[in-house]
């Protein structure tokens, strides 16, 4: 009976102590909700706008290739590619290519970065607890090719 006695009443004192620690943790101000909102808002707006930027130059980068290819084998002389002129072009189409996808990467990458950075930052202004914050989710956006 004394053993029953002593589990119940510890049972109750850690109850005590542990439902106002839960308590207080579920209840988040709004203040600190509206400032994580607005983090991940300028967040996105950031995110939006890089990843428009790169595909505009991935888009660009593909019509500058097809131009500068198309010019490359119709001013081959008589048709014959392995021209010396003529693989150069094709060479340079291909190069210039290959710079501007690498520079569209590399500019995502860096927009994404310091976007999520920005983030981090801001929410620890915010002083939220890391249960309404999504910062785990930044392995899931996309980084390129």
């Amino acid at each position: 009976m004394f053993k029953k006695i002593l589990f119940f009443s510890f049972a109750l004192l850690i109850l005590s102590i542990a439902v106002p620690a839960f308590a207080s943790s579920a209840q988040i101000s709004s203040a600190v909700i509206s400032c994580v909102g607005t983090a991940v808002n300028a967040r996105e707006s950031a995110i939006d706008t890089g990843i428009s930027n790169y595909t505009q130059a991935v888009q660009a980068a593909y019509s500058t290739r097809a131009t500068a290819l198309q010019q490359a084998y119709t001013t081959a002389s008589s048709g014959d590619i392995s021209l010396t002129q003529g693989r150069s072009n094709v060479k340079a189409a291909w190069s210039a290519f290959n710079t501007a996808i690498k520079t569209a990467v590399k500019t995502w990458k860096t927009t994404r970065l310091s976007a999520w950075s920005q983030f981090r930052t801001a929410v620890k202004t915010c002083k939220a607890p890391s249960s309404i914050t999504d910062t785990t989710s930044s392995t899931l956006e996309v980084t390129g090719q």
